[in-house]
């Protein structure tokens, strides 16, 4: 009986205090999870310092996977961070050298409110990045605006980057109007981003038809970065629009085209770009194949991670890797 009842003062004890954490350091919990996320993906937090033209910048990011496996360096889209990339990273952390970095402006990575956040100065950013990690030729993927920086990298650097791995990338101007672009034609402002915990739900079913279950507390603190970072998303997705050229106008106007190897996947259900910008974007690149994966919204990565790295190791054995 004594056993019982100390198991029982334990037992209490320990959700005391865990509901005392939930409620009064919901950051510590969070950081707790996705340490272990990180964890099981064969993911660690690293760190640099890049010497921009704006000055001193201060990157963060995840790396792992074998020391001499070929390296996969994956960009995240606007609004977003390099945990975009972990769950997928569980598996590509098994055959490569994986690194998903926070671009300047988002995650932890310094944000410097007089800086440019156009694609070509996020371009230059990644280079300063990539020079940095010691990498010569390496594997590029990336998400959305993520993606719209992969390709424009390998167009600059063509040399460099082996292969392409564009997940519903930005930049197709091209394309059939989305959801969103009507949004915004209608004066709405930009769906991506949260001045509140009722937009950040909103947010989450915008942009993923089956948004992953989200602990409470790491929950809420994504709610607290998405209102702290809402007027610079806000002020970068502005100067993307406004800036000149679109990527699938750089692409068209190639001679010869980029014959970069790529994987070109986009969510059937994508509310943000359209997916026929799919179908543009193959024609532009000659050495590219398009999965379009039913049922899945703008965030294919984090909607269905383990289908979505099968179809990425199925791409890069068809390399010869």
């Amino acid at each position: 009986m004594l056993i019982l009842k100390a198991f029982l003062l334990l037992l209490a004890l320990t959700i005391a205090v865990y509901i005392g954490l939930y409620f009064l350091a919901p950051k510590k919990i969070a950081d707790t999870a996705m340490s272990l996320e990180r964890m099981r993906a064969g993911l660690q937090r690293s760190e640099m310092d890049i010497d921009a033209k704006e000055g001193n910048l201060h990157i963060v990011y995840l790396e792992g996977g074998p020391a001499n496996a070929p390296p996969l360096l994956l960009l995240h889209g606007i609004g977003a961070d390099k945990d975009n990339w972990t769950r997928v990273a569980a598996t590509l952390t098994k055959r490569y050298r994986v690194y998903a970095i926070d671009l300047p402006g988002f995650g932890e990575s310094s944000k410097p409110a007089d800086a440019r956040y156009r694609i070509s100065d996020q371009v230059e950013r990644v280079a300063l990045v990539v020079s940095k990690l010691g990498l010569t030729r390496f594997h590029l993927g990336g998400n959305s605006m993520g993606g719209w920086i992969s390709a424009a990298y390998a167009i600059a650097h063509p040399e460099a980057v082996q292969s392409l791995w564009l997940l519903d990338p930005a930049g197709m101007m091209s394309a059939e109007d989305s959801e969103m672009s009507k949004l915004l034609a209608a004066g709405m402002p930009p769906p991506l981003f949260a001045r509140s915990a009722q937009d950040f739900g909103r947010l989450m079913q915008f942009v993923m038809q089956k948004p992953p279950f989200i602990p409470a507390p790491v929950r809420q603190v994504l709610i607290d970065r998405q209102i702290a970072n809402y007027a610079l998303n806000e002020h970068i997705f502005g100067e993307i629009r406004e800036q000149s050229g679109a990527l699938d106008a750089t692409l068209a106007e190639m001679n010869p085209p980029l014959a970069t190897p790529t994987l070109i996947v986009w969510g059937d259900k994508d509310r943000v770009l359209h997916p026929s910008g799919a179908a543009i974007l193959h024609r532009l690149l000659p050495n590219s194949k398009v999965l379009m994966m039913a049922g899945i919204g703008h965030l294919p990565m984090l909607e269905a991670p383990g289908r979505a790295a099968q179809d990425y190791l199925a791409f890069r054995a068809g390399l010869g890797d």
